[in-house]
């Protein structure tokens, strides 16, 4: 069953490696294959990540639109210990993430990434 997909005038998506901006008319893409795709709404850019957990949330993201994920799994381990130390919290969601990164669901990791965000923007909240 194919994605669809509703551009708006102007929006991008990416593809794999190839970003695709849709002309000045609302598009519908019907998408088949198994390339990662990501809208331009939901792409991290690493300029804009300034928390622990945002970076880790980063680095899933690579991993899943990589040709080879595992370039970017030694950094991210190395991070995600570091969060753990300071945060015992975090670790059930590494945890989910985890699973699902050794299973290769890399679009799957970085959606439980969205909730280890939230979960480290509470922390940060709440000790100011």
């Amino acid at each position: 069953m194919p994605l669809v997909i509703d551009l708006k005038p102007g929006e991008k998506i990416l593809i794999g490696e190839t970003v695709i901006t849709n002309d000045s008319q609302r598009t519908r893409l019907h998408i088949a294959g198994s390339s990662p795709i990501l809208r331009e709404k939901d792409v991290l850019q690493e300029e804009y990540m300034d928390t622990p957990c945002q970076k880790a949330c980063f680095l899933i993201q690579c991993m899943y639109l990589s040709k080879n994920p595992g370039d970017y799994h030694e950094k991210y381990f190395e991070m995600v210990k570091e969060i753990q130390e300071a945060s015992p919290s975090s670790t059930i969601f590494f945890i989910q993430i985890h699973e699902q990164i050794i299973n290769g669901s890399y679009y799957k990791a970085l959606k439980l990434g969205k909730q280890l965000v939230n979960h480290e923007r509470e922390l940060i909240d709440n000790a100011n």
